[in-house]
């Protein structure tokens, strides 16, 4: 292990005890990297909460710490600072040897979980007869982020793609296409006009009673599974199938069919849910509809709020297919933790779905835990959700076929000597990358507001900066014609400031990563990137590298440029953006 927070924590928690008792194993040594290098390399604040506890002076307890601790070699000077801080700075050889062991191992130090999961994740869930838009690119990009994360943790992760394909508009999309004739409609859907096909379904829905009763009398069809209705059925979601792809190829995630678990695959089970529920006696006939009132939620009036499983009508919501799918992925699928890639407005419906499972035994007591990964909007630059001048939501492929349009330009006016398969390529990595990142860089529980020059901008915290970053350290290596090939692990010395804050930048990568994965948060791992991006900026500006003084020198500085030029690129793919060569 060579995380030196890592290790520091482990010697101190060892220490409190050696000085005040075993009943203090489980104190927290609060070790933090520190905010100014007078203070040292990190700084342990666990005196003030400590001394509060057993009621001693906070710089008694840090100087008993202190004298229990045995840093030798691994701390250059260990000193207690003002009410009770106790201020540790690295030995250089032993920080330098971390970095070689991080240089040494091919996945950077980060272990795999000690205790791998089989983790479901429902994310992106776009509805069947509708293209996908602006509203579906967190959830998807969230979720493809944490997959990446976890399954490189080495947990199994079974994605679920909940897409909307069952329900009552299908009545009225199904005689829209029957109107059109089953071919047109076809070809239709298949050059991408989902949108027009729905709206145009809805007008006639509107405006004509006798296609209103049409579409009511082609859902019981379709329920009570008509072959005919069913072949129109499965012709709309073979065709938005296709569009859902092509959204996914552009985004660069990694969504396949074999990730689809449609509504429809449900609608079998939810007899036998409401049923089970029934029996069990956590589901009543409240006003005619089956409910269940999990404690805790009330409505405006304080009134027990139910989860509706079956309306009084006889017909299922989507709480059911909720509660059928939840069963499914902990029983079928053994699932140890469901991820809900969801917006923030379903809080309440997911927190009482959670309920009702774990009141059914399906979640808590040793089983399956339930976790909701809520976001929030995308906003225009007035504040609202972004939106096309019409009002209508920007549609996702054009969105991301925009990205690319533009950093096109931005590329060929920076380098208009690229090669156009270069350009091309670096302009989709761009692209892409920009809006993905500007998504991911945003703690997922706030808005943001979607802004173009911002998020395709060369300096800040953006993917341009870190794929330049990216670049720019694998320049130094096409300098000086495949130095890379001489860097090995026992290169690295430590001597000047800006060599020490990137090595101990380098060395966070691994609590970084095991942090995203606990508390499902990918905006951790971009500000880590673009910490680490900055140390490096000035690393490169204050160190020369082809040209140090020394060849020891050199060869460390080039592993400290090799070491930097991976973590960015397996931080940057774990977040799902590609990393350019040039540009």
């Amino acid at each position: 292990m060579a995380d030196p927070q890592r290790m520091l924590a482990q010697a101190v928690s060892g220490a409190i005890v050696a000085a005040f008792g075993a009943e203090y194993a489980g104190v927290d040594p609060v070790i933090r990297p520190t905010t100014k290098p007078g203070f040292g390399d990190f700084q342990a604040n666990f005196a003030m909460p400590l001394g509060k506890r057993i009621g001693r002076a906070p710089r008694e307890l840090a100087d008993a710490v202190v004298n229990e601790l045995d840093l030798g070699g691994v701390c250059e000077r260990v000193e207690v600072a003002g009410p009770g801080f106790v201020n540790l700075t690295l030995d250089d050889g032993w920080l330098a040897a971390c970095v070689d062991a991080v240089l040494a191992d091919e996945r950077l130090d980060v272990a795999a979980a000690p205790v791998p999961e089989r983790v479901i994740v429902d994310y992106s869930a776009p509805n069947v007869a509708k293209e996908m838009h602006v509203g579906h690119l967190r959830t998807t990009v969230i979720g493809d982020a944490l997959c990446r994360v976890l399954e490189w943790l080495g947990h199994t992760v079974v994605r679920q793609n909940h897409i909307g394909d069952w329900g009552t508009p299908f009545g009225m999309l199904i005689e829209h296409l029957i109107d059109i004739g089953a071919g047109d409609g076809a070809d239709e859907l298949s050059v991408g006009d989902l949108t027009d096909f729905y709206q145009a379904a809805r007008v006639k829905f509107d405006a004509d009673p006798a296609f209103v009763e049409r579409s009511r009398q082609r859902v019981v069809l379709l329920q009570a599974g008509d072959a005919e209705t069913l072949a129109l059925w499965r012709l709309l979601v073979d065709e938005s199938k296709r569009h859902f792809n092509a959204v996914y190829a552009q985004l660069g995630v990694l969504l396949t069919d074999a990730d689809l678990a449609p509504e429809s695959m449900y609608n079998d089970r939810l007899d036998a849910v409401a049923a089970e529920l029934q029996q069990s006696g956590l589901a009543v006939i409240d006003d005619g509809a089956l409910c269940v009132f999990p404690p805790g939620f009330t409505g405006r009036e304080g009134d027990p709020l139910p989860l509706i499983v079956r309306y009084s009508t006889g017909g299922y919501g989507y709480a059911a297919t909720d509660l059928a799918a939840m069963k499914y992925r902990t029983s079928t699928l053994a699932g140890q933790r469901l991820v809900y890639v969801v917006g923030a407005p379903q809080a309440q419906h997911l927190a009482m779905v959670f309920a009702v499972g774990a009141m059914a035994g399906w979640l808590g007591d040793g089983k399956a835990r339930a976790e909701h990964v809520a976001f929030g909007s995308v906003l225009g630059k007035d504040g609202r959700m972004l939106r096309t001048r019409s009002g209508e939501p920007v549609r996702l492929i054009e969105l991301l076929d925009e990205a690319v349009e533009r950093a096109t330009a931005i590329v060929a006016e920076k380098n208009p000597a690229l090669p156009a398969g270069v350009r091309d390529e670096v302009a989709r990595a761009v692209g892409i990358g920009s809006v993905k990142y500007a998504d991911l860089s945003t703690d997922r529980t706030r808005d943001y507001v979607f802004d173009w020059d911002r998020m395709l901008s060369f300096d800040g915290n953006t993917a341009a900066y870190l794929l330049y970053a990216y670049v720019r350290v694998r320049g130094i290596f096409r300098k000086s014609g495949g130095a890379e090939d001489e860097v090995g692990a026992g290169d690295v010395l430590v001597t000047e400031r800006e060599e020490r804050a990137l090595a101990l930048a380098l060395l966070r990568f691994d609590v970084v990563v095991e942090s995203v994965a606990d508390t499902l948060e990918p905006h951790r791992l971009c500000a880590y990137l673009f910490d680490l991006a900055q140390a490096y900026t000035a690393f490169f500006e204050a160190c020369p590298v082809l040209r140090a003084p020394s060849e020891p020198v050199r060869r460390s500085r080039l592993a400290l440029c090799e070491l930097t030029a991976r973590t960015l690129a397996t931080g940057l793919g774990l977040l799902g953006i590609t990393v350019v060569e040039q540009m």
